[in-house]
């Protein structure tokens, strides 16, 4: 299959124009660092703006990129459909009930973004009483946009007669805010830089919205009567630190405006009262270094899910919801080690906490008028769950989904009062799926510092382990971020295959409590790329494939992972697929400009002042260390006006590992020139991308 990539084509020769830099009294020489554009913030707005010599390279990258993976068009597209195939073309969401109304998303038979409707409902019985009302066409809205078109936050207001959204034309991540009356037509508010959020006070008038600084943070919450062409914005929050990021909602209770202002491991609340919103804000209490918290309103307390007090794996505090001080806040639910809370939820009689303990997700469920409890698990070896909410505060019911690598997303809700369980919505795959022809397997491998590392892995029943499999290995590792075992129709075209699919859940997420995070960050950010290496060479040890078949898969914050995984050991790996991959640590992190930069120091550390954290960054970057090997195939994406992972990382990276391939395989950059972080908008010409990327794994793997 190898055979596929053209590796024939002479691939681009980068110039090299260095950009030295001192820093901390240590001098560092970038010979790609002229791949920055230095108007990116005017660029990220206006894309015609690029620099010329820029744009060409970039343009040149991809035209190789194009040629080389030519051979793959037929097994792509035939990947693209059998994926496009899983997904119900009408799919819909299940209904959500608000009063009178039920509230869903569907899609027609073609749709990329669908629409959004509502129906009458009887409210005591929640059954429908009339036809649906389309009240906003996504798919004719996406029309006006053919480069790029994101929706961003789409709701409504309390007295269900507006609805707002926001539009992305660009992939820049920058919305602007539109209104319409139910049954009318859309106007825009004049909010053009909106960060996506939205929320409607009770005064079915007031607007909250976060908006972004010249560079790209979304730093201030502003108010308007949207309703007033001539009512001047009002800032009602600023932060002043780079370092914390800004978003705005409500409680549970929607009684207040939320106003949350956080990095990675800190955050500060205040609160509005939703029915004044011309109120001025009042602060929960006020940040302290590494104490993160979260509000859920209740009963006339604030429960607050924290890891305040060395509450490593997070407990749930109160505080009167008049007194919110820190000096107030009481235990509620203890801290158990080894037990995360990973999320809370309020209702006017239940409170409703989603744990994860050695890997696996459970439901808990408190009573708040008699404190009596129960749970809901399931017992499937690899499994996710998820809270979904829902517009409604005094109900008896809650709303979950369940989905298993083998069990298709099942909606469930549930009475919370009775313990009834009623199955909503099965997720179909029109194209057909028999679980018993797959099976699911959650191992542990052992680190090379002793750490058992949990792997959940895919493949078809029958498998030989004798070492003849190609595998997929997929990973993450930063922020906290656990990828859930749930159930992904786009894998199966790998596993129908004869892939193993198979998800390493290393240190730097959270599947094993909040310490595994604590342990796979800063001075401790090896590990997850030790993890990540020892879990591939484990599973080609226990047969489940061999070195040169093994494709290691990760985007983002992954790519950082993939990417220090492959200098660390190239030969393990027959294939690295990074999707715009964050592989220009030192240089970004010490770029204070930059949207993410000072916010996640934290998570990093600073190399502008820390001299240690500028050793431990340089040791680890992908892009600094770099040497000169036979790389295996690797396959890198970026979006040309992406925000957080900018195009030049992906870019400088392609270039330099290419300068210093001593190896017959390619290099391949392939960067979106009308798309940023998120790839291409829509549910199906995002398969596109997935399904060039599967395509290139089996290619790769032979």
């Amino acid at each position: 299959m190898t055979s596929l990539l053209k590796t024939d084509l002479t691939p681009p020769v980068t110039p090299k124009r260095p950009v030295k830099t001192i820093q901390l009294g240590i001098t560092r020489s970038d010979d790609y660092g002229w791949m920055k554009d230095e108007n990116w913030q005017t660029m990220m707005a206006d894309t015609s703006t690029l620099n010329a010599d820029i744009r060409a390279h970039l343009e040149t990258e991809n035209t190789y990129s194009a040629g080389v993976m030519d051979g793959l068009t037929p097994l792509k597209d035939a990947i693209f459909e059998e994926m496009k195939g899983r997904l119900k073309s009408d799919a819909s969401s299940v209904p959500s009930p608000d009063g009178s109304f039920a509230y869903n998303h569907r899609y027609r038979t073609g749709d990329q973004h669908g629409l959004y409707e509502r129906a009458a409902i009887d409210p005591a019985t929640k059954t429908p009483i009339g036809e649906p009302q389309t009240i906003l066409d996504a798919e004719t809205l996406s029309k006006n946009h053919p480069s790029y078109f994101d929706l961003g936050a789409v709701g409504h207001s309390d007295d269900q007669k507006w609805l707002a959204y926001g539009v992305d034309a660009t992939g820049a991540e920058n919305y602007e805010i539109f209104i319409k009356p139910m049954d009318g037509e859309a106007v825009s508010t004049g909010i053009t830089k909106s960060a996506g959020g939205l929320q409607w006070a009770k005064d079915n008038a007031t607007m909250f919205w976060v908006e972004r600084d010249e560079n790209q943070r979304p730093y201030a919450v502003f108010a308007k009567n949207i309703h007033e062409t001539d009512d001047a914005p009002r800032l009602i929050y600023k932060e002043s630190d780079p370092g914390f990021f800004v978003s705005v909602g409500e409680t549970d209770s929607g009684n207040f405006i939320e106003i949350s202002a956080h990095n990675h491991t800190t955050t500060e609340i205040w609160l509005v009262p939703s029915d004044t919103p011309d109120s001025a804000p009042r602060c929960v209490s006020k940040r302290q270094t590494g104490v993160e918290y979260s509000l859920h309103d209740q009963g006339g307390y604030f429960y607050i899910l924290t890891n305040a007090h060395g509450a490593t794996d997070f407990a749930i505090m109160r505080a009167p919801i008049g007194e919110t001080a820190f000096e107030n806040w009481e235990d509620y639910i203890p801290h158990t080690s080894g037990t995360l809370i990973i999320g809370i939820e309020t209702y006017e009689h239940f409170l409703v906490r989603l744990v994860r303990e050695n890997a696996l997700p459970r439901i808990i469920i408190r009573d708040m008028r008699d404190g009596s409890e129960h749970e809901i698990a399931f017992d499937e070896a690899a499994f996710g769950l998820g809270l979904m909410g829902g517009y409604e505060y005094e109900t008896l019911w809650m709303r979950f989904a369940y989905s298993s690598p083998t069990t298709p997303r099942q909606t469930f809700d549930y009475n919370m009062q009775t313990r009834e369980r009623i199955l909503r919505q099965t997720q179909e795959v029109p194209s057909g799926h028999e679980p018993s022809d797959y099976h699911c397997e959650r191992i542990h491998i052992t680190a090379r510092d002793g750490e058992q590392v949990p792997i959940t892995l895919l493949y078809k029943a029958g498998l030989m382990k004798d070492g003849c499999a190609p595998l997929l290995l997929y990973g993450y590792g930063s922020y906290g971020i656990t990828i859930p075992a749930g159930f992904r129709t786009s894998i199966l075209s790998l596993v129908d295959r004869g892939f193993v699919y198979a998800i390493a859940h290393i240190r730097g997420g959270m599947s094993k409590g909040y310490q595994w995070y604590l342990d796979g960050k800063l001075e401790k950010k090896e590990n997850t790329f030790n993890d990540f290496v020892d879990a591939g060479r484990a599973l080609v040890e226990a047969g489940y494939t061999s070195r040169g078949k093994l494709v290691a898969h990760g985007g983002s914050a992954g790519g950082l992972l993939v990417g220090a995984a492959l200098n660390q050991d190239p030969s393990l790996f027959g294939g690295v697929i990074a999707a715009v991959p964050f592989v220009d640590v030192l240089n970004t992190m010490s770029d204070d400009t930059l949207p993410l930069t000072p916010p996640e120091w934290p998570e990093w550390g600073n190399p502008l002042t820390d001299e240690q954290a500028y050793k431990n960054i340089a040791a680890y970057s992908p892009y600094d260390n770099i040497k000169a090997t036979a790389y295996p195939p690797t396959l890198i994406t970026g979006g040309l006006t992406d925000p957080r992972v900018t195009y030049w990382e992906p870019a400088k990276w392609a270039a330099k590992l290419r300068e210093h391939q001593t190896g017959e395989a390619p290099i391949l950059l392939k960067i979106n020139m009308d798309a940023g972080h998120q790839g291409e908008s829509g549910r199906y010409d995002s398969l596109k991308e997935t399904a060039l990327e599967y395509a290139f794994a089996v290619a790769v793997t032979g």
